[in-house]
């Protein structure tokens, strides 16, 4: 089934010529798959730096891990646009058409466009773009699965502390622990520890904020390549430990990660 076959058991009357296809993927600072997990999709596609959603309606479409595959972030009816001349933009009414809203976060299509263009009139691609797949449920940031299975990019991280989602937040409260950041786009490894109170939620949460957490390396780090760079660290959990365990022996477990991980010589860990 394509697409537009899809919308139409919803929306009758819609036509491909009427809609601009907005392929959302990764500008240099910001993942539009963290923003749609945020809740902040709708108002961070309002603003556009030329007039791209001249058209009734503007299907948004968000760039997921697996080649090909697009997210279906909504349909909106586009309403005009307004120039912000103190932010240098076009700033868009864009209004989330509830007639198919059952399907945002939920259908994945299969679509491979041809160069880099982000902004598509919908009928010289309608034919291309077939449902790949119906989630059960709105894709979202799950409940805390468990040490063992953290996994989680820095945009992620962000949601979850800005949200203070309580599986995760009491989870990682209540553990201190040794910890990896992997930054993929250069393949290094930053390894870390958390004790005290607060524990590991409290060390990311300053992840979250700064990007650094206040380590000299990473700090450095960003200092020269900028701050984007951060955009591309995920974190997870190497072991964890009781929130009492004494800091020497938290420490003494981090320095046995950094010699197994060669962080000291490959990574981003200088002492």
């Amino acid at each position: 089934m394509h697409l537009f076959e899809l919308l139409k058991i919803s929306i009758p009357e819609i036509e491909p010529a009427e809609c601009k296809l907005h392929l959302a993927t990764w500008n240099g600072e910001e993942d539009p798959i963290d923003v749609f997990l945020a809740g902040s999709f709708d108002e961070w596609q309002r603003w556009q730096t030329k007039r791209n959603f001249e058209r009734s309606y503007v299907i948004a479409l968000i760039a997921l891990p697996a080649a090909n595959q697009w997210l279906f972030a909504g349909l909106y009816q586009a309403q005009g646009s307004e120039w912000k001349e103190q932010h240098n933009l076009h700033y868009y009414k864009l209004i989330p058409d509830k007639s198919c809203s059952m399907l945002d976060g939920r259908l994945v299509v299969e679509f491979s466009r041809t160069g880099r263009q982000s902004y598509l009139n919908a009928e010289n691609w309608a034919s291309g773009i077939t449902v790949s797949e119906i989630k059960a449920e709105k894709l979202s940031i799950a409940e805390f699965p468990g040490y063992r299975n953290i996994n989680l990019s820095k945009g992620e991280l962000e949601t979850i502390v800005r949200q203070s989602l309580e599986s995760w937040r009491t989870a990682l409260s209540n553990v201190a622990g040794v910890y990896v950041i992997s930054d993929t786009e250069s393949g290094k490894l930053y390894v870390g520890s958390a004790t005290g109170e607060g524990g590991l939620w409290q060390r990311w949460s300053q992840y979250a904020a700064t990007g650094h957490g206040g380590n000299k390396e990473l700090r450095e780090l960003l200092r020269e390549t900028g701050a984007t760079t951060a955009e591309s660290f995920r974190f997870a959990v190497l072991e964890i430990a009781d929130i009492h365990s004494s800091e020497k022996e938290v420490l003494r477990r981090e320095s046995h990660w950094k010699e197994v991980l060669l962080t000291r010589q490959y990574g981003y860990n200088a002492n």
